[in-house]
């Protein structure tokens, strides 16, 4: 015999089950009784329990349910660090900037524990306070914090974000190196959901790094050539690349002021002839002039196609890197080619073509078919229509400025133009443009176009 649990009306029965044969030999199973519910308190299963036991002679206690209770423990850890990293580098000075505001809520633990929350396990503002039932955070009265708390945290830190910047920026200033300082600036596209409009939006439909129009806002970030970041801000998501330089570099400027010798790097889509002007007449507040380094592929201006072209016959038949200097503007400008990665370049950008090209003639065989009569899988193609996700493909493939989509009789076309060849003649290509910049070999630091303002 055996015992067996059953389930009925929701319940766990006990019931004692005995194994025989029938007369044909097989195994076969019959329940002798039903002893009880096995979750019911003090019912026959215990009072069964207990007879079992004092019946071997043990005390019949061993049967009640036990009274200790083990609960999960709080984590303790990875908070522990993040606070004591917290207070050494003086983010609590923060609490000082609320205080003079008059906040009757603690709104720097608010912050701090948000910030913590995003390093140890990112969730939504109701997400973090499930999280602190999990967590035992320092000198935090995690009971006090509320979802609105969480909330007005964020809108203090919008209210009072010049004089939270102040405090940021003391704590870095003796962070960074006052004799020299090499400082990376970027924006990026973070898209946005929702469709919802707000006075002062910065989320605009504007061009992503992804080649798409969609509903976005622009992070712009300075750092430091180790990776610390030392001001950073939000742009409107339409918001053109190359005016946000000269307003941040001034910020920069105004807030770490101590820099003897400052080199700005930035990418190709912050290069202007406009920001190259106003560059070389920024001073920094020692008086020396600010250098910069400014990438930008050579087939984006017209003006360096005569450089390119004296710098092309050598390039052709080169098999190892190449690197030569003359002057543009009255910069220095430094011209590099690199043979595999030129190579490279030019292999995708064939592979795209042809690519297109299967899908032009692909899409031209089903319209003929369709004059024909003949029947084709999915929904009818029109001339128009062709047209148009034949762009989209173009589009899509970031080939706009090399392939074009031309109309012919009754259908479209591509057609590589004169920028196809110009963007062979560049490929693998690095352009330096400035004057020399104490020593840093700017060719060789992986940027397209770059360029050091005169001293």
């Amino acid at each position: 015999m055996f015992t067996k649990l059953t389930r009925s009306g929701g319940h766990t029965y006990v019931q004692l089950v005995e194994s025989f044969r029938d007369e044909t030999g097989r195994p076969r199973q019959r329940t002798v009784c039903t002893l009880g519910r096995r979750d019911e308190a003090g019912g026959q299963v215990d009072s069964l329990l207990k007879g079992l036991l004092r019946a071997k002679g043990m005390p019949a206690s061993m049967a009640d349910t036990p009274q200790v209770a083990f609960e999960s423990a709080l984590a303790l850890g990875d908070v522990w660090a993040l606070d004591q990293l917290w207070k050494e580098l003086g983010f609590d000075a923060l609490a000082g900037v609320f205080r003079k505001a008059r906040y009757t809520t603690p709104v720097e633990h608010a912050i701090r524990v948000m910030v913590f929350n995003r390093l140890c396990d990112a969730d939504s503002k109701l997400g973090v306070l499930r999280w602190l039932q999990t967590v035992s955070l320092p000198q935090v009265d995690v009971a006090a914090l509320t979802h609105q708390h969480l909330l007005r945290s964020l809108d203090a830190l919008m209210d009072h974000q010049e004089a939270v910047d102040d405090v940021v920026a003391n704590l870095l200033r003796p962070l960074v190196d006052q004799d020299l300082s090499l400082v990376f600036y970027d924006l990026t596209t973070i898209r946005a959901a929702g469709l919802s409009e707000q006075t002062g939006d910065v989320r605009q439909y504007g061009m992503a790094k992804e080649g798409l129009i969609a509903r976005q806002f622009m992070l712009g970030v300075v750092q430091t050539a180790e990776g610390l970041p030392i001001y950073h801000e939000v742009f409107d998501g339409n918001q053109a690349e190359s005016p946000t330089l000269m307003p941040t570099l001034k910020k920069v400027l105004a807030r770490f002021g101590h820099i003897k010798r400052l080199i700005v790097v930035a990418d190709r889509g912050l290069l202007s002839l406009d920001n190259i002007d106003e560059l070389g007449k920024v001073l920094l507040p020692s008086g020396q002039a600010l250098e910069f380094i400014l990438a930008v592929p050579g087939r984006r201006y017209a003006e360096f196609v005569e450089v390119l072209q004296a710098f092309q016959a050598r390039a052709v038949s080169a098999e190892q890197e190449i690197v030569e200097e003359t002057s543009w503007h009255g910069l220095r400008l430094v011209v590099a080619h690199h043979p595999q990665r030129a190579k490279e370049q030019t292999l995708l950008r064939r592979e795209r073509i042809a690519a297109l090209q299967t899908q032009a003639q692909a899409w031209a065989g089903k319209l003929d078919g369709q004059d024909s009569g003949q029947a084709s899988r999915g929904r009818k193609l029109s001339d128009s229509g062709a047209k148009a996700r034949l762009y989209h493909e173009v589009k899509e493939a970031h080939l706009a400025k090399i392939v074009k989509v031309r109309s012919q009789k009754r259908f479209v076309q591509l057609h590589r133009g004169r920028g196809c060849a110009q963007a062979g003649r560049t490929d693998g290509r690095q352009v330096d443009a400035g004057e020399q910049c104490g020593g840093l070999d700017a060719a060789r630091s992986g940027a397209a176009l770059q360029g050091s303002c005169r001293y």
